[in-house]
This record gives C-alpha cells, structure tokens and sequence, in this order.
C-alpha cells in the first residue's frame, strides 16, 4: 500500500493533512529545516503533534534537510535527541555530517534522504543505502521508466514527489538565490528568484524561462504502486492548510479507489496551480509546456470554508478497532483492541435482572459502536450476554469513553529510544601555507600553451574533451596530475555508457575523476579510479568530510556558501580545496534552456544568457556534452587579490573555475594568478566567502 506524505508547516496544517488521510506527515522544527519560513514547530510542539498522529495511526517524520555548520552542530545534536525522546518516526536529512550525527545519536531513528541529496541514479540509492539510510526521496526529473528501473533493484525505500511546486534547478544544486540574494536554499531561506521574469542576451522580457507548472502525478498512482514505490510526497509546508486538507483529500481518494474524477482534478486546480500542472518529468516530455507562472492570488470563498469544514472541529474515524463486551451474572466488562494489537480491558457495574426488557446483542452492539467523535471506527463487535440481564445505557456508555480514553493513551506513548552521543572530532586545521593550484576547463582551447607550463596539482578536464581527443590525453598524462570532470547528473539509462568511457580513459592512464554527486562513487570506483568530491557534494561541515573519507574520496571541494572563518576551522580529515575564481555555477536543470527559447536545442553553438530586472546576465553552458544546462553567475569570483588569506586557511589547493573564457582571457587570469590586479567590483564578486549567508 502507498504511504501517502503529506506536508504539515504548522499544527493547522498537520490536522488538515491527518484529518484527510495522510498515512505520515513531514515538518520542520527549529531552523534546520528546508522551509524555514513555514510556521514550523517547537520542541513542545512537536511533542503534542507526533501525541496527535500516532494516536490516529499517522507516521511523523522530521526535516532536517539543510546544511549545518560546525558552529551549530550542538544545537543540532540536542534538537536530534528531544525529537527521538518525542517520538518521530524518522529523519529526512540532506547533509552527509547530519546523517552520521543521527547514526550515532539516534541510531534506531530511521534515516530517509532528502531530495536534496540529489540521488537520480540506482547507484546513488546504494549510496545511501550503504550509509544507513532506509529510504530516499528522488530526483523530480525522473521518468516513469527510470523509476520503475531504480524501484526494481533499489535495497532500500523509494520515495516519489507526487504533487507540487518543482524547482527548476536539480534540488540541492541551486545556489542562485544565495549567489543573488544571500538566502540559500540549501539553508532552507531560498527566495524563489527562479519565479521572477528574464529576457535573452542582455535585453529584459516579461517571460519566465525558469518557473515551472507544478507537478501532478494523480493519475499514475496505480503504475507507481506496481513500480514498489514506497511513499508519495506531496509538497506544500508553505501552503495553506485548507491546500493541504484539498491536495491530501483527492490523492488519499485517488489510492483508495484507483479513479480520478472531474471535480477531483478541478479542486487540485483551485486549491493551487501555475497556469495548470505538468507531468512532464514523468512522461519523459521536457519543454515549454512545463513552464507556468501563479496567475491569480485570488482564493475561492466556498472552496475555502469547505477545505477548512474537513478538519476544523471535526474527527474522522481513522483507526479500526474491536470491541469485546461481557455482561454476565459475575459482572460486565469492555475490551477494545487496535490494529497493531494494543488492548484496553475495563470493567463495567454489576448487570441487574431485567424487570421488563433485558439487554440482548443488537441493542449493546448499537451503544458500543457510536464512536463519532473519536479517531476510532467500529470495525467489528463479539459479545456475550447473560439471559435476563440489563446494564443501563449510561453504563454501557460510561464504559466504552473509560476503554477509548485508555487506548488513546496507550497509542500516544512510546517507547523511549536508545540515545547515544556524537563522536568527539578530532580538530585538524590543515597544513598553513600557500595553497597549490588546480585548474577546471570547461572547453577545448581553454587548454592554453602557458596552462600546460603551469605547476598545478590538478588538472580538471571534462570527459567529452578526454575521450574525443586522444592525441590531448596521452599528453596531458604524460604531464602528468589531470583528473576526468563527470557531469554533474548521470542517469541510469546513461550509466553503462559513463562507465565504459571512464574504463577507456582508465586505460589511457587517467587515474582521478573529479565527482559531483554520490551516484557517480560506484562507476568511478569499478574503473579503479580515485575520486575527488567537487562542490555539488555540498560539504559544509567537518562531519560531512569524514563521510567523504569514509567514502574514500581522495580529496573535497568545500562548498562555496561557506565564509573564510568557516574554511579556516573545518577539521580537514581530507585534504581540502576551494574556488576562488570563475562564475560560479548556480543552476542545473534537466530543461534545456537553450532550447525553452528558441524551441530548438543549438547549446553546442555557443553561450546564451538570461538577463533579470537589474540588467544582470547569467550565462548559460552544457553541462559536458549533454542537453542539460547549468546557468552561471554573471560575475566572476574572484579571490586573486585575497590569496594572503588563503595561506591561513590550511587547504590543500584553490581552484581556478574556467567557462566561458576564451584562450586569451584563460592566460590573463593564469598572469593575474601569480601578479593579482586590484579587485574589479564591477566585474567581480568576492562571492559569499565574505559577507556569508543571511
């Protein structure tokens, strides 16, 4: 049977979804969760909400899927512990560090990763699995097929988004909001700017390449039942509760009576829509008809006050539950048992002989199955009655309140969890001193003459320049330090071909690939090659490298919404790099963004770029050779000037990140490299290194 997960940012909303059906809620509590700007919940709240579901049959499962730094990991440990004493049901988490944390602090916790985590591949699922989680949540940019593939073979739990908002960008990939605003969504305070309005090449235009329809994928439940899919979420913690109570209401219908209806798919619309919605992932149909913008705010009274008639005031029998009654010469008792098996004995008065009417079976079977008003429905009743007996109605009434408010407690409590403690860190600070360099090109002729007489300590280069250019690769390794650039997304219909070409560079001596997403651990691996972690792994704390160690990456790429103090006192269980030049690459989106504009794919031809409001550009290249696209910051980083800083900061190298560089520009930075100019803050940014994160 599907779970159906439905969202809860706040108590309202957590009624609503439970009130409607919901099988398990989600919520956030404190700030280490992915939508800090839902109301959320306390400690003390969350105690009374997992009370309130788990006496309706409901899973309560927390959020904690953000990235936290060091500085806030205490915080973080003892929000782990009083949310175990509390009793949820599981942990969502994005953050590598945190997954070890609730491992050691939590351990019969189960762990469930967040889509954040960007897992799109069956390998990236045995990631997971390996690291001890029970279930993940994939990628939304996955087809029909592609999750069939991972569900047949998947070790563990998979976890479908069903219905709601879909980001542009591969979540846990996104850093535009922080790159243009200071609010990360990897930090849970994404402002949306993928919502605003863009033009193409330098001229602002009333469009919106960058905001997609919401997903709707009510009429394929029965398909991913058949798949083994485990759970389907349903996004909405910023929404309002009456969308929560409509959007749970038609999915719970959908599953239990396997048909769609009309007036079904016009209350999704009304609840919620950007110009309708999309199954465009699912069906394997990317392009312009996945792109909607919300086009009116205004909410229909009567649709309102029905959603909030649903669980305002109201309890629906979720639970089913057995009587058992006995009202015989030697007394009167009540039993009610629930469907994990629990069971409440009461007794009742002692039956009098009966002067005119004795109580018989249908008339005590009728008071003991009125249960309106409780999480309880009368599933079945067995009785047993001696003749001429009577026992009032007040009794009889008195008896089924006693054994249903006994059960409620009964359900409500839960056995206290075997807590343990955080492993202690060992503080290791790096070698001070000046970094080496590592250089990452992104096209052919950014290979200059003057890079290849450059000392550095890794060379960066993308598999589709390796692989068409043999001549290239057998001197770049007799050179000597170059390491294979794997795109960032790989899916499985793609994994045998990657694998292939990574066992053909293997043999031409490349030894090290530059890996930006756990999926890609596995293929790397069976090519014998060494991986080094890149920023899209999001390492931003020191728990999170020594997962990277334990995943014998050979080195990481700490990620860049990190500030220099934050870099400096990272415990360094791996040897450490950082970029500190080049457009950052702020999106990769499985639309082509090329092809949203002009209807055709020509991303080979050249760079396009998207102009916001301000004037600013973000230009857009290929992620490698696919059709996928990565939109870069319009402003380079650029810490030339500030390498003096870095000599403290303990790491093993700084990168320098080549995109859209021709050769000339590629030597000037290479110069600039050894001779810094002054800073440049027209062109340049210090990106969030220095001023961090709101």
């Amino acid at each position: 049977m599907l779970e159906l997960l439905a969202p809860a940012g706040s108590m309202e909303s957590l009624k609503a979804a439970v009130q409607n059906g919901a099988n398990a809620v989600y919520l956030g509590c404190g700030i280490f969760n992915a939508r800090q700007s839902a109301k959320n919940f306390t400690i003390q709240t969350l105690t009374e909400a997992v009370k309130y579901c788990h006496v309706r049959g409901v899973s309560v499962h927390l959020t904690l899927n953000t990235l936290v730094s060091d500085k806030e990991t205490p915080e973080l440990e003892e929000l782990i512990r009083q949310a175990a004493l509390a009793g949820v049901d599981a942990f969502i988490v994005q953050d590598l560090g945190v997954v070890r944390l609730c491992r050691q602090i939590a351990p019969r916790v189960p762990i469930h990763g967040s889509t954040q985590i960007t897992v799109h591949s069956l390998s990236g699922v045995q990631v997971c699995a390996a690291l001890g989680m029970k279930r993940v949540v994939l990628s939304r940019e996955l087809s029909r097929e592609e999750i069939a593939h991972i569900c047949a073979n998947s070790p563990i739990e998979i976890e479908v988004f069903a219905h709601g908002a879909l980001c542009m960008c591969y979540s846990g990939q996104c850093y535009l909001s922080a790159a243009i605003g200071g609010r990360s969504g990897n930090r849970g305070r994404c402002a949306q700017p993928c919502r605003q309005s863009y033009g193409y090449g330098g001229r602002w235009e009333n469009k919106h390449p960058l905001s997609l329809k919401d997903n709707c994928l009510v009429h394929y439940l029965k398909d991913l039942e058949k798949m083994g899919v485990s759970s389907l979420k349903l996004e909405g913690r910023m929404k309002k509760p009456e969308y929560v109570a409509t959007v749970t209401a038609v999915y719970r219908k959908a599953i239990d009576e396997g048909n769609v209806t009309r007036d079904m798919e016009k209350a999704l619309h009304t609840a919620f829509n950007r110009q309708g919605f999309t199954d465009g992932y699912y069906a394997g149909k990317t392009g312009p008809n996945m792109f909607g913008i919300r086009d009116s705010e205004r909410e229909d009274p009567r649709w309102a006050a029905a959603a909030r008639a649903s669980y305002e005031g109201v309890e629906n029998q979720l639970v089913d539950i057995v009587f058992e009654a006995s009202v015989t010469e030697k007394g009167s008792w009540l039993k009610v048992t629930d469907p994990e098996g629990r069971t409440v004995k009461v007794d009742g008065p002692q039956p009098e002989t009966a002067r005119r009417v004795a109580l018989d079976e249908d008339s005590l079977t009728q008071r003991l199955g009125k249960t309106g008003g409780t999480p309880y429905r009368c599933a079945d009743i067995r009785v047993k009655i001696g003749l001429e007996l009577t026992l009032s109605a007040a009794a009889i009434n008195a008896m089924r309140r006693d054994a249903l408010n006994q059960l409620t407690a009964l359900r409500a409590r839960h056995e206290l969890p075997r807590l343990g403690k955080a492993a202690t860190l060992r503080e290791r600070y790096g070698t001070p001193g000046r970094p080496a360099l590592t250089v990452q090109i992104t096209e052919r002729e950014q290979i200059t003459g003057r890079l290849l007489k450059m000392d550095t300590a890794m060379l960066y280069v993308p598999m589709h320049i390796l692989l068409d250019d043999y001549g290239l690769t057998k001197r770049l390794v007799q050179r000597g330090n170059v390491a294979v650039v794997l795109p960032r997304i790989v899916h499985d219909s793609e994994m045998d071909a990657l694998l292939e070409n990574l066992r053909i560079l293997r043999a031409q001596g490349i030894t090290d690939a530059l890996v930006g997403n756990i999926g890609h651990l596995i293929p790397v691996r069976e090519a014998d090659m060494r991986a080094r972690g890149d920023f899209g792994l999001n390492i931003y704390n020191s728990r999170a490298l020594l997962a990277a160690r334990d995943m014998e990456l050979a080195s990481a790429t700490l990620s860049f919404e990190m500030t220099l103090p934050q870099i400096r006192y990272i415990s360094k269980s791996l040897p450490c790099e950082m970029l500190i030049y080049g457009r950052m690459p702020l999106m990769v989106t499985e639309n082509c963004l090329i092809r949203g504009r002009t209807g055709q794919c020509t991303c080979h031809l050249g760079t396009v770029r998207l102009t916001d409001k301000t004037g600013a550009d973000f230009p857009v290249i290929r992620d490698g050779a696919s059709c996928r696209s990565v939109l870069l910051n319009g402003k380079k980083l650029s810490l030339l000037d500030r390498q003096h800083d870095l000599h403290r900061l303990g790491l093993w190298a700084t990168r320098l990140y080549f995109t859209t560089e021709n050769s000339r520009e590629v030597d000037r930075v290479l110069a600039d490299y050894l001779n810094p100019p002054p800073f440049d803050p027209a062109g340049c940014t210090r990106g969030l290194y220095l001023r961090g994160l709101d």
